[in-house]
């Protein structure tokens, strides 16, 4: 290819990344920011103190979940990277709403996009992904998808977006409308507009390390808690300072918790980590349906739960003050799974238990 030739080659491709950018912008520009909820505490407890409770509702994303966000991130940071191109096959390692919302910036700019996973994925999140034009590619283990999704890229001279390295690298952490950024615009004229705690959980460890550094970028006093399931590495990892954990075992509660420490999790800007047990992750995201009025998922169960514990510290050492957590997604999907007493109990959850202690909180505010 002789000079001019490849000139125009490079002016096309770079036009083609141009309209994808201002295609994904676009697409930013027309969506409002996600709503920011006040949670109804009960209303005796102001007698002790001030508290309140607000949840950040990712659920309102079109794609459906937090994971929204980060799908955009990581287009746009592989786009002006120049790792995706006009007809590059687009390929994630995940099964849940991380591919879901990476489908859906595919089909916007006319890319194939494969989701490698397990093979004992449920039809419901395959239909998901299917829904946004995106294709399944199934491998025995849950820990070949690594693997297996940079050999499909090599295969396909695609590009592998792996969320679990790039998450905390592709958010612009200083602002930009992140979330971190977002949650202090609409907390300005609350009575209590900088939080003493965010919460959240881990499931690439991106959504941590964008809060915990604005935090400091902003010098905010702000502390950062994440709420961590059983089976994953990262709250082991924390407490032990140790990178190198590995469980063995995958997550119950979906989208966050892993069985190895991703890339992407910046324990140095976490404050605080909390286990929930799975079981009131469950019964947590019940009860908080019921308040809503609407249902949310199980890794909302594990925020509130973490949330409703900082509380219960609050009001017991007589501090007014204000904390956020994530709604990350809604609970519809999970109809058939955690919200079906069927699967939980093949699944050796039981959340009656903390469902009590759920009943006992709003009652007197304390916490075991």
């Amino acid at each position: 290819m002789n000079h001019s030739a490849s000139s125009a080659v490079r002016d096309r491709s770079r036009s083609w990344a141009d309209n994808a950018v201002r295609l994904i912008e676009a697409d930013a520009r027309r969506s409002a920011d996600t709503h920011l909820l006040r949670y109804p505490l009960p209303s005796s407890w102001s007698h002790d103190c001030d508290l309140a409770l607000y949840l950040k509702d990712e659920s309102t994303h079109i794609t459906g979940s937090l994971k929204h966000r980060l799908a955009r991130s990581l287009f746009l940071y592989a786009l002006c990277n120049g790792w995706i191109c006009e007809g590059t096959t687009v390929i994630e390692a995940s099964s849940g709403s991380t591919a879901v919302s990476e489908a859906y910036f595919a089909s916007m700019l006319g890319l194939p996009f494969i989701a490698v996973m397990p093979a004992s994925t449920s039809a419901t999140k395959v239909a998901l992904i299917e829904s946004q034009g995106g294709r399944c590619h199934f491998v025995t283990e849950s820990a070949q998808v690594y693997a297996e999704a940079q050999r499909l890229a090599e295969q396909t001279g695609g590009h592998y977006l792996d969320q679990f390295t790039n998450a905390e690298r592709a958010t612009d952490w200083r602002g930009n409308n992140n979330i971190a950024e977002s949650i202090f615009d609409q907390m300005t004229r609350e009575t209590h507009p900088v939080p003493d705690w965010i919460v959240v959980g881990a499931g690439t460890g991106g959504t941590s390390a964008t809060i915990g550094r604005y935090l400091r970028y902003r010098r905010h006093p702000t502390r950062l808690c994440v709420v961590d399931p059983e089976n994953s590495a990262f709250y082991p990892s924390y407490l032990h300072d140790d990178p190198g954990v590995v469980t063995g075992k995958s997550s119950r509660i979906e989208g966050i918790g892993r069985p190895r420490v991703e890339p992407s999790f910046l324990p140095g800007v976490v404050d605080r980590m909390v286990v929930v047990p799975d079981a009131a992750s469950v019964a947590a995201a019940h009860h908080v349906s019921r308040v809503l009025g609407r249902r949310v998922g199980p890794s909302t169960g594990t925020n509130l739960w973490g949330a409703f514990g900082l509380l219960a510290e609050m009001r017991s050492q007589g501090r007014s003050g204000s904390v956020v957590t994530l709604l990350a997604d809604g609970g519809e999907r999970y109809a058939e799974t955690y919200f079906r007493a069927e699967w939980l109990t093949s699944h050796g959850l039981d959340p009656s238990e903390p469902a009590e202690v759920l009943v006992e909180f709003e009652r007197s505010g304390c916490w075991p």
